[in-house]
């Protein structure tokens, strides 16, 4: 199971990107809730720019987090876990801990950095 934004385009990257240079609480929250970090573990890091992207500060203390292209992470089962009778319950909150991760995300995506909707222009 994998989840995420996958190399968002340029102007998404930006925004998600600001962001984190912002206040990166609320990810770092979530990403390392126990049950998220047990499942997830951290963000992909396969996909990410070796030093600050332009217009960031590479000293900022969530560079780790503006470093990256993709904002995805992954969880593997075995095949025993596969054919266990419970692995329907066990893929439900797995994708239920995903959620958090996907509505924040989303907020951000659908948000200016004041917090405004930028939907209630549609």
């Amino acid at each position: 199971m994998a989840g995420g934004f996958f190399e968002p385009n340029k102007e998404d990257l930006f925004r998600i990107r600001k962001e984190f240079e912002i206040d990166a609480s609320e990810i770092r929250k979530i990403l390392n809730e126990k049950e998220f970090k047990k499942t997830f573990g951290n963000l992909l890091q396969t996909n990410a720019v070796k030093s600050a992207p332009k217009g960031f500060d590479k000293d900022h203390e969530n560079i780790d987090l503006i470093k990256l292209k993709s904002f995805v992470v992954k969880r593997s089962y075995t095949n025993e876990e596969v054919l266990s009778e419970d692995f329907a319950e066990t893929l439900v909150q797995h994708y239920k801990q995903l959620r958090l991760f996907f509505d924040y995300m989303s907020s951000v995506l659908t948000t200016d950095l004041n917090g405004v909707s930028l939907l209630d222009d549609l």
